[in-house]
């Protein structure tokens, strides 16, 4: 599988120097079809179809790959000329010289695998929330990231708005002053967890079931338990309502407090089968203090639960939100994004005073979060891009991740699971867990033979 290095080299010197930063929609006016980059989409469906759309709109689509045969018949239609597969594997053999960047849109423990041979083959990679299924696989993409030099996204598009990177600025210089506690919420799951498989019945003909099975163990298809959308709610596909929007919710929390290598992590939850995931948790995070802010908690709430609203002064809380509670007061967002800020207490004065003095040092995205990404390829800036596997995205997905540990622990209803101690640095389960072998296998997945990163 080798890459065409002439056609990456010209993309990194073809944006013209000294020109600062690019609106997207002028940059590519003015370029000649030679000089886009060259895309394939791995998934197409969900919300692959407004990633594929975009790399369509920023690049040229080379290529199209997903396991659903019916997908794969619009994408024929949305992207004429685009070559058509039901296997990255074949995709990457075939035509991999005649790719650039990727979009990955599958499954999430499908992520990994394909995100990790696309960056090592040279590509550029947007990957979709969260970035992995377990943790070592967000270190492991990280480092390939790094040793690479390929340009990354995740696709957590709300921090491309400049009000999300506003709220990060802000409370990150202090406007709520040392930050006590913070408590994330969502409204997921949206689709069925907490049940049993149902009734196995023959493969449709539309559905490449090996190819969508992929690293994961083989089991009978099931009508409507995981094509195209309930597959979130399995531990073997999915990551739960934790790994579909803490991305989103807890990306200011993350960002604007270094909000990563928690001490520990321990859940309560509807209890679970170690098949399918809980109707809800709550899960607490316990963070030590970093060399420039003291240590604090973070709770994570879903399936319907919410915060006390007397943290709010009173307000109902919103299905999904998130607070950050300091000395100053509380920053109250009412959105997945942290672009509404609803400010309580003493550091309400003192915002606007605040803003007009971080604001000339908030990075812009003028192209918007896929937009940032492509401009980062232009250029050849391969940390541009906020979200990017490197800096951003790879911690953020092992601090998400490691709470899923806490609901493994917590299996049955409403007790207390066990709490699990954590060695961020060595990427290791501390003491000696109930439940070790299958705990650890959250950490470092073991994959079907025939695939590999």
């Amino acid at each position: 599988m080798s890459f065409k290095t002439h056609r990456r080299n010209f993309l990194k010197t073809s944006a013209v120097a000294g020109a600062g930063v690019m609106i997207m929609s002028d940059l590519m006016a003015q370029e000649s079809p030679n000089e886009k980059v060259n895309f394939a989409a791995i998934g197409i469906g969900g919300k692959g179809g407004s990633d594929s759309a975009d790399a369509a709109r920023f690049g040229n689509m080379v290529a199209v790959c997903d396991t659903n045969r019916n997908q794969l018949k619009g994408g024929e239609k949305r992207f004429p000329g685009a070559k058509l597969y039901e296997d990255y594997r074949k995709m990457f053999d075939e035509i991999g010289s005649s790719i650039d960047a990727v979009t990955v849109s599958t499954t999430d423990h499908m992520h990994a695998v394909i995100a990790g041979t696309a960056m090592r083959m040279g590509k550029h990679c947007f990957c979709q929330k969260p970035l992995t299924r377990t943790i070592s696989e967000a270190r492991k993409l990280a480092e390939i990231a790094k040793e690479t030099g390929v340009v990354t996204q995740m696709g957590n598009q709300g921090v491309a708005d400049r009000a999300t990177r506003e709220s990060i600025a802000l409370v990150r210089n202090g406007l709520l002053g040392e930050v006590k506690e913070v408590i994330v919420w969502t409204n997921r799951p949206v689709w069925p967890q907490g049940g049993e498989r149902g009734k196995e019945a023959p493969v449709p003909p539309y559905l490449n079931w090996e190819c969508w099975l992929g690293t994961a163990p083989y089991r009978p298809f099931v009508p409507g338990a995981y094509d195209p959308f309930s597959w979130r709610g399995w531990w073997d596909f999915g990551s739960g309502a934790l790994g579909d929007m803490a991305c989103h919710t807890a990306s200011v929390p993350y960002n604007s407090l270094d909000m990563k290598d928690p001490a520990w992590v321990q859940a309560t939850t509807s209890g679970h089968n170690f098949d399918s995931f809980p109707k809800w948790s709550v899960i607490d995070f316990e963070f030590p203090a970093n060399d420039w802010r003291p240590g604090f908690k973070l709770t994570w709430m879903d399936g319907g639960k919410k915060p006390d609203p007397a943290l709010l002064g009173g307000m109902n809380p919103a299905g999904s939100a998130f607070l950050i509670i300091g000395e100053k007061g509380t920053f109250y967002s009412p959105n997945d994004y942290g672009t509404q800020r609803v400010l309580i207490g003493e550091c309400k004065e003192a915002e606007a005073a605040l803003l007009e003095k971080v604001r000339p040092d908030v990075p812009v995205a003028p192209g918007g979060h896929f937009g940032e990404f492509v401009e980062a390829i232009k250029t050849n800036q391969p940390l541009m891009p906020y979200s990017n596997m490197v800096t951003k995205s790879g911690g953020l997905t092992e601090t998400i991740l490691l709470g899923n540990l806490a609901v493994w622990a917590a299996n049955k209803p409403e007790e207390l699971g066990e709490k699990i101690e954590w060695d961020a640095k060595n990427i290791r389960i501390l003491g000696n867990p109930a439940d070790r072998e299958r705990l650890e296998s959250l950490v470092y997945p073991k994959y079907r033979e025939g695939y590999s990163m």
